[in-house]
């Protein structure tokens, strides 16, 4: 399959600047009802994919993406993801638009504005959101779309990176090391995607035989998502896997304080290779998130969807790849 047709390939085509191509496409004014003609037929013609959306189904061009405040306000890995997202959906001639919901707005089932407006053809929920929340606003009618997060036995559209990949990678690299004492930081119940990493840090200790104790579990997080202060074990093993690079960052502080040296004294990896990745003392070995992928995938799906209300659901995982820096002894 090449590539999808960009507004920026019409308005080449064309002769005019991307502006005018994206408003002949929405119905806007400030072209010409001949230019919006000649755009809408070139757009159709070359099989650009917010064609249908913009011009015959009367949309409002623009994608939505809920985020739950208590994942944004405190990680820093979802600006980043929605940057990506608002790239992707403007190369495809749709706009992007993001409302943060409440704590209390989730919990009470309030409907986001833009769905209430009809602001938006299609949402994208970004992070993690309670299931009941999940059903009160997909019953409002228009496409939704799980991005970073699945629900286990629910049919939804999910785009989420290869999360169990990642914590299984990570740690065999651990071990690859001759390290055996390892723990892992994460509130494995505040989200499927630290589940899944803590499954594949399971994963790969018991495919090489190696016992796993439960005070190396440290809770990271508390019930509404915000970071909790580390709490160490009174015996500490080699190495943690931390369920994120800004956990990971706190645990080398953490550590720091209680007269450790990272690595000399004990191993730590995160996950995301985000920017606190860098910015820890010393760099962090890490598990890279493709974010331009994911938000690739998760427009095209959204787009697919509103063309096909009744296609059945997919299940999109995204592999990354492992990052090896300082923080578990690798190169320098």
């Amino acid at each position: 399959m090449g590539k999808p047709v960009r507004m920026a390939d019409i308005a080449e085509r064309l002769g005019i600047s991307v502006v005018s191509v994206s408003k002949a496409l929405a119905g806007k004014p400030g072209v010409s009802e001949e230019m919006r003609a000649r755009v809408v037929a070139l757009a159709r013609q070359m099989g650009y994919e917010g064609t249908k959306l913009h011009c015959e189904l009367g949309g409002t061009g623009n994608i939505g993406v809920l985020v739950s405040d208590r994942f944004f306000s405190e990680n820093a890995f979802y600006a980043n993801l929605y940057r990506a997202l608002a790239l992707e959906s403007g190369s495809r001639g749709f706009g992007c638009m993001i409302e943060i919901v409440s704590l209390e707005a989730e919990r009470e089932r309030a409907l986001p504005s833009l769905l209430t407006g009809h602001r938006a053809d299609g949402l994208i929920f970004m992070g993690c959101f309670d299931e009941g929340y999940l059903r009160a606003v997909s019953a409002g009618g228009v496409p939704c779309l799980l991005l970073d997060f699945r629900i286990p036995g629910a049919a939804w559209d999910c785009v989420v990176s290869d999360n169990q990949d990642g914590g299984y990678s990570l740690t065999r690299h651990l071990l690859d090391r001759g390290i055996r004492e390892i723990g892992f930081v994460g509130s494995v119940l505040a989200t499927s995607s630290i589940m899944d990493r803590f499954l594949g840090f399971q994963q790969a200790l018991r495919t090489a035989g190696v016992p796993w104790r439960e005070d190396w579990l440290l809770e990271d997080r508390d019930g509404d998502g915000s970071f909790l202060p580390l709490r160490l074990p009174a015996q500490l093993p080699q190495a943690f896997l931390c369920s994120c690079d800004e956990a990971a960052f706190y645990l080398v502080q953490t550590l720091r304080d209680a007269g450790r040296r990272v690595p000399e004294n004990m191993a730590v990896c995160g996950y995301d290779d985000h920017r606190f990745a860098t910015l820890a003392a010393p760099h962090l070995t890490t598990y890279h998130v493709e974010t331009g992928r994911m938000a690739e995938a998760a427009v095209e799906r959204l787009t697919e969807r509103l063309r096909q209300a009744d296609a059945p659901p997919v299940i999109q995982i995204i592999p990354g790849r492992l990052v090896v820096r300082e923080s578990s002894g690798g190169p320098v």
